[in-house]
């Protein structure tokens, strides 16, 4: 080792580097150029070898410790020097740098679109801060001549012109906050107006003014104060909408829903709007039972306000339950046609705002607005069902809190027809069959015909036991349609219905009940008396005719001026043949008369008490079976034990074999 240092140095050559900053280092570790990155990247390699040999390089070569590698690996060089070794560890070192020099050469290509980038970025650069020079240069170059060519006057003017112009801007910012200090008493105005959408739009101008004159701090505290009446304008604008569940009103709704557009929250406004309904339909059954109740208790005492619905319910007098049924019906009727003109006005708007936006050309906002459009659709939709739901649920609790079968049979069949209605504004209402309803009503009414089915049944036998099977005197034109309990098979509309709300039978299309009372009006208005008011004229004051009828039969030949002329001649028997010795005289022709008018007993019905008794109670169980279908095969059920009974008894007096002495009996 000391001999080939030694040789060196007499060569005149460098002593070995002490670092890898060396030159000599340096240089045995250069980068190769382009050419021999192609000639690396051109021979043919073996991966797996390459990178062997790069694991089989020493650790030492990779550390970041500067060190001198010709040192280094002299002093690995045994004592006694064989060339054919050195030959062989020179070879591997040649390898090995190749290997690693390849490496690196394919790591460069790797990089070579990054720099090329980052070179491009700094050539970049570098224009722009030349650019920047320029501009410097002539900016500096521009202020020489200007100090030099103006005077200090001129100078003086423009500061002049200067201070003007700002304060010119000062007085139109104070003007501006002056009118934002005022905007207070406008608003109140516009709100006690229910310009809703004036007093937002007003509201929105000025915090967009006052965002403009933040940096004043009388501007800071005014936004703030504008915040806060904004959203008290919210508040008493869902206020406005829940007034539309009782009473819709077109006008007042559209400024509503303008002021939710303004604040874009008409999505908001749909869900308050479902929950002000909701609310209104509890609220309303509740103050309409609550008041009848706290009037037949004679006094406001604050116990029945504490109760819950369905015990309130509970204290309904019979007495007041029809009125405070169809009133109860009639509040909710108001909640359902808000509902339906609501929709309506909805169906209207989004027609005029389709033909608006396809006019229009702002293609981002009409897809929001069809958005909007779309969910409102939905939400209207799915709420008919639930505000249905919740009326159904509601009438429902206040007919299965009180005992029907109390009742008399008008009244209960009236309570059944405004249910009926009840359900006909339903189906028409959302398409419903009133599942709940009908199910409550049908326990009601299986209850009470139960109940009236046994009372009447006690009735008829009692009317049998006391029949005397006197035939009935009824007029020669008597029908059952004459009788009150058939009446309704020749009415065209509800007992519930005033006459002067009737459609016309001669419209071209069906006319629903929203679009009949949609103007005004009430499906459950109560009559003043809801039984017919004709009276039945079926029985005969004298016998089977009226009084006028049977005189004018008795006197129609009173005189003899009144007699034909053939009955004035002699009188020929038609059996016999013979003729009489002398004229008829007029009483014969009175008792001849009277006899043929007696005759037309036989074109009557033969009815008993205990008949037409039998025949009304037939009426009525079919009146309840066209009212509450549900039951009806229970009420003919019924219906046919009413005949089984009566047929029994007729058969059990007239059909057996001593039924000959009963009828001597009851006709001696």
């Amino acid at each position: 080792m000391q001999r080939i240092k030694s040789l060196m140095t007499r060569q005149g050559l460098k002593s070995p580097p002490e670092s890898l900053s060396d030159v000599g280092a340096i240089e045995s570790l250069r980068v190769p150029g382009k050419e021999e990155f192609r000639e690396l990247r051109e021979q043919p390699s073996d991966p797996q070898a390459e990178q062997e040999l790069i694991n089989s390089i020493e650790q030492v070569y990779f550390s970041t410790d500067s060190f001198d590698i010709v040192k280094y690996e002299l002093e690995k060089l045994p004592p006694v020097l064989n060339l054919q070794e050195l030959e062989e560890y020179r070879d591997k070192l040649k390898q090995q740098q190749a290997a690693v020099s390849k490496k690196v050469a394919d790591l460069i290509l790797e990089k070579q679109p990054a720099y090329v980038k980052e070179l491009e970025r700094v050539t970049s650069l570098q224009t722009g801060l030349q650019l920047a020079a320029v501009i410097c240069t002539n900016g500096r170059r521009h202020l020489n001549i200007a100090k030099e060519g103006f005077t200090q006057a001129s100078l003086g003017l423009l500061a002049n012109q200067r201070k003007r112009q700002l304060l010119i801007g000062l007085l139109k910012s104070l003007r501006t906050i002056k009118t934002l200090q005022r905007t207070d008493v406008r608003l109140s105005e516009m709100l006690e107006e229910e310009d809703y959408p004036g007093a937002i739009q007003l509201c929105l101008e000025c915090q967009k003014a006052a965002s403009t004159f933040k940096h004043y701090s009388c501007i800071s505290e005014l936004n703030s104060k504008l915040q806060d009446t904004l959203e008290q304008i919210e508040e008493q604008l869902d206020v406005a909408l829940s007034k539309i569940c009782k009473n819709f009103d077109i006008n007042h709704y559209t400024k509503v829903q303008q002021a939710y557009r303004l604040l874009g929250k008409t999505q908001t406004a749909m869900d308050q709007l479902h929950m002000h309904f909701t609310q209104a339909i509890h609220n309303t059954v509740f103050q309409v039972v609550l008041g009848y109740v706290e009037l037949c208790a004679g006094n406001t005492d604050t116990k029945f306000q504490k109760l819950q619905y369905k015990d309130l319910c509970t204290h309904v007098t019979p007495d007041s339950y029809i009125p405070c049924l169809a009133d109860l019906c009639k509040a909710l009727w108001e909640v359902m046609l808000s509902y339906y003109r609501t929709m309506e006005w909805h169906e209207k708007h989004d027609s005029e705002d389709t033909t608006s936006a396809s006019e229009g050309s702002n293609m981002m906002g009409t897809e929001e607005t069809n958005f909007d459009r779309g969910y409102i659709k939905k939400k209207l939709e799915h709420g008919l069902t639930r505000i249905w739901q919740d009326v159904q649920l509601k009438v429902k609790t206040y007919l299965l809190g009180t005992d029907l079968s109390i009742f008399k049979y008008d009244d209960f069949i009236f309570v059944l027809d405004i249910i009926s209605r009840l359900m006909q504004v339903g189906e028409e209402f959302c398409g419903s069959k009133s599942e709940v309803l009908q199910e409550s009503i049908r326990k009601q009414s299986v209850n009470y015909f139960k109940n009236y089915h046994r009372t009447r049944l006690d009735e008829l036998r009692m009317f049998l036991e006391n029949e005397t099977w006197e035939l009935c005197p009824v007029k020669s034109n008597f029908s059952i349609l004459q009788l009150h309990e058939f009446k309704f098979m020749e009415q065209s509309r509800s007992p519930s219905v005033s006459p002067n709300k009737q459609p016309s039978s001669t419209s071209s299309k069906m006319i629903t009940l929203f679009e009949q009372y949609c103007s005004g009006g009430n499906p459950f208005e109560i009559q003043a008396d809801h039984k017919d008011e004709e009276t039945e004229d079926v029985l005969a004051s004298n016998g089977y005719e009226s009084d006028e009828q049977e005189k004018s039969a008795y006197q129609e030949y009173d005189s003899d001026s009144d007699v034909p002329e053939e009955l004035k001649q002699d009188y020929v028997d038609e059996q016999t043949g013979d003729a009489p010795v002398k004229s008829v005289s007029r009483e014969t022709l009175k008792s001849r008369k009277k006899s043929d008018y007696s005759l037309n007993k036989v074109n009557a019905p033969i009815l008993t008490n205990t008949t037409l008794n039998v025949i009304r109670l037939v009426g009525k169980y079919m009146q309840m079976m066209n009212i509450l279908k549900p039951i009806a095969f229970d009420v003919i059920h019924f219906m046919s034990q009413l005949f089984d009974y009566y047929l029994y008894a007729i058969y059990t007096f007239f059909g057996r074999n001593d039924s000959l002495l009963l009828f001597t009996f009851f006709y001696s």
